[in-house]
């Protein structure tokens, strides 16, 4: 390919990769999207000297790829930012290999690969199409901006508050995360520890901000709020809310979510955020809706199914 020169991403080129990002990010959607910790958590993350590659042209980086298994199932999530098509060409075979790879490793037949495209970004979706993915979900990321949000409560419900040190409520959240998750878009059993170390993976995460709640004493709907959009729009965010089954329907999430949103402004972010699912199996859309949410970014999902034999 030319005469770029490809090799192993480090972690000090946390700060060219993130340029490079925010440079596609605001001609896309009009803002940098990630941080820079955001770049450096994911590349603590990958595996660097498998998963993960950069294209350069003397000192300047044209291109970023890379593809990360979920645990030991076919999924595979990949990602590819370029400013040039032939890295980019070059990138996207070489995450859609080691995504096979991965998945072999596995010890399955397929790789289920998927790629986040924001809406707005019709030349990743293109590249996409052209290699056999099609869209498979949307993820809406949703905002509320706060003004006095207050708590609420419900009879018969008793809200616990996490910390660092308190492995048994950790467990508990995990427990009702994993049967609230379980029939969701992309969702892959982890076990707690593979769920702890997902979570502590990001310098973000806070154990502070995890929420549980129980109906008549029993588990039944958590909450893990992190600091992922502090830096750059001083909103918290919720990267889970989780219902059993047996509990939905109560208001238990509407709960959770006016305590999370009340912890918030008394911790002095301007809003909450988060991401759902469009086609969630539960009507989560229209309870962030009914709290206060709006839409503010879509951001679609494209998978493929590839073979690895």
């Amino acid at each position: 390919m030319g005469t770029f020169e490809i090799r192993r991403p480090e972690l000090a080129d946390a700060a060219a990769i993130h340029e490079m990002v925010a440079e596609h990010d605001v001609a896309v959607i009009g803002r940098a999207d990630m941080t820079l910790a955001d770049v450096a958590d994911l590349l603590e993350e990958l595996d660097l000297a498998a998963d993960s590659w950069l294209v350069l042209d003397g000192e300047r980086l044209l291109g970023w790829g890379w593809a990360q298994r979920h645990v030991v199932s076919p999924n595979v999530d990949i990602d590819v930012q370029s400013r040039d098509s032939q890295a980019a060409a070059w990138l996207w075979d070489a995450v859609l290999e080691r995504a096979r790879r991965l998945a072999r490793e596995a010890g399955h037949d397929h790789a289920r690969v998927d790629v986040n495209v924001y809406r707005q970004d019709a030349a990743l979706g293109a590249a996409a199409g052209e290699r056999g993915f099609a869209p498979a979900t949307s993820f809406h990321r949703m905002r509320i901006d706060h003004a006095g949000a207050e708590p609420a409560s419900l009879p018969g419900v008793t809200v616990e508050t996490g910390s660092p040190g308190d492995e048994d409520l950790k467990r508990t959240a995990h427990a009702i995360q994993q049967e609230g998750f379980a029939e969701h878009f992309g969702f892959v059993p982890r076990t707690f520890e593979q769920w702890v170390a997902a979570i502590e993976s990001s310098s973000a995460h806070d154990w502070n901000q995890l929420l549980v709640a129980r109906a008549g004493g029993e588990p039944a709907a958590m909450l893990l709020g992190t600091d992922h959009f502090v830096s750059d729009d001083n909103c918290g965010y919720v990267r889970t809310l989780a219902v059993r089954p047996a509990f939905r329907g109560r208001g238990l999430g509407r709960l959770l979510l006016r305590e999370a949103f009340a912890a918030d402004e008394r911790r002095g972010r301007v809003g909450t955020i988060l991401h759902v699912d469009a086609g969630n199996t539960t009507p989560a859309l229209d309870l962030y809706l009914s709290v206060g949410m709006r839409a503010v970014l879509d951001i679609d999902v494209w998978r493929a199914e590839l073979s690895v034999s």
